[in-house]
């Protein structure tokens, strides 16, 4: 395309919009005469009328509607992209909502958003713990952050965290009491702290996998929540097994107060992602945001 010819889709579009050449003459700080002149012009070089003109009235041909029903987003996304990189030229600014469980908020989020947040002041975030699967688009939600496996297949996702794993464990004066578990099949004698999730309407089902195979157990046990630190709280003082994030009861495992078992059940798998609609357009500060916290290798280093 020629650059005249762009020029003279972008005049067509003025007088389409205004249906008017002398409101589209000051628009473009131009003559009417010379406007008129560039329609006659594009008109003869595409072989059609694109605008149907009365002593009273100016509208779009059939044709005309056409080509306005592409160049309008066209060249609305063109100004949206101008506008975006004219904020490089200012401080990044915006503000952000983003859902995210208590476990990714307290690991993740926070260590990466207080040392980002200090650089920029003038983006905001509101972090809202949740977790539901919550449908961003429907809340309003710029960003969420899910496990890897949870996150829709239209959504763009960027992994912001490392391999994950679930473990089971319980205090040594539990396991004291009984033979530690030998298979997933075994749980169904143990006491087992449960967490209620409203993603699945009921207590959360214990998920293992093994040489491929995979297997759900169903718990039961004196005690259950709907929190991660009330379970802990529970399996150290010797309520049963918890099935819960190894990072999170790292610190328990490596004093002895809790005891993992079921080992080679536990296989790692895709850890946290942020995740937001492919239709976004990210404005900088959001691109700056999302890179931020941004998963690098080096972290497990």
């Amino acid at each position: 395309m020629r650059r005249e010819d762009l020029g003279d889709l972008m005049a067509f579009l003025a007088v389409a919009e205004e249906q008017s050449f002398t409101k589209a003459a000051a628009r473009l700080g131009t003559s009417q005469s010379s406007l008129s002149l560039i329609i006659r012009r594009l008109e003869e070089r595409l072989g059609v009328r694109l605008l149907t003109r009365t002593t009273r009235s100016l509208a779009p041909t059939t044709a005309g509607e056409q080509l306005l029903a592409t160049l309008s987003p066209a060249f609305g996304s063109i100004d949206a992209q101008l506008s975006a990189l004219s904020e490089y030229r200012e401080k990044p600014a915006g503000s952000f909502r983003i859902t995210a469980g208590e476990h990714a908020i307290d690991t993740l989020l926070w260590p990466k958003l207080s040392k980002f947040l200090a650089d920029y002041p003038d983006i905001k975030v509101e972090l809202i713990a949740d977790l539901a699967l919550t449908d961003i688009v429907a809340e309003r939600f710029d960003a969420g952050v899910r496990l890897g496996d949870q996150v829709e297949k239209d959504m763009i996702a960027v992994r912001i965290g490392p391999l994950a794993r679930m473990i089971v464990v319980g205090a040594p004066s539990y396991l004291a009491e009984r033979p530690a578990p030998a298979s997933p099949q075994e749980l169904t004698a143990h006491r087992c702290i449960n967490i209620r999730l409203p993603t699945y309407g009921g207590f959360y089902p214990w998920e293992f996998e093994r040489d491929g195979h995979e297997m759900r157990v169903r718990v039961d046990g004196q005690v259950a929540f709907n929190g991660v630190p009330q379970m802990i709280r529970a399996a150290l003082d010797g309520y049963g097994l918890a099935f819960v994030h190894e990072d999170v009861v790292r610190q328990y495992l490596d004093s002895g107060r809790l005891v993992q078992v079921l080992d080679e059940w536990s296989p790692p798998f895709p850890g946290y992602h942020l995740y937001y609609p492919s239709r976004r357009h990210p404005s900088p500060a959001f691109t700056m945001l999302v890179e931020a916290l941004k998963f690098h290798p080096a972290e497990n280093a």
